[in-house]
């Protein structure tokens, strides 16, 4: 039950992620501009700070598609190594053979 809540709010942080990005690109380079007044860098501050702080990409984490695991993720499959020695177990992966010794 928790893992699905976790992928979840990993695809709704993907989302405000998306929504905001032009809003605080802007804010971000006119806080960084020298050539502007201090108030005005300052009042941009403020705003960059009022934004969902989900919408941060830094907040983004690769998690399992599967089982929501933050760790050991395989970005080319998706998926966790544990998800992907049960699926290769199983033989849901072509080409994929387990070996135990």
């Amino acid at each position: 039950m928790a893992k699905k809540s976790m992928i979840e709010r990993e695809k709704k942080r993907e989302r405000l992620v998306a929504k905001y990005a032009t809003k605080r690109a802007e804010l971000k380079e006119i806080a960084a501009d020298e050539s502007k007044p201090m108030e005005e860098r300052f009042k941009a501050r403020l705003k960059l700070a009022k934004l969902p702080r989900n919408s941060s990409a830094t907040r983004l984490h690769n998690r399992c598609q599967l089982t929501g695991r933050p760790h050991a993720y395989y970005r080319k499959l998706k998926i966790s190594r544990i998800a992907l020695r049960e699926l290769g177990s199983n033989g849901q992966i072509p080409g994929m053979v387990k070996s135990s010794w």
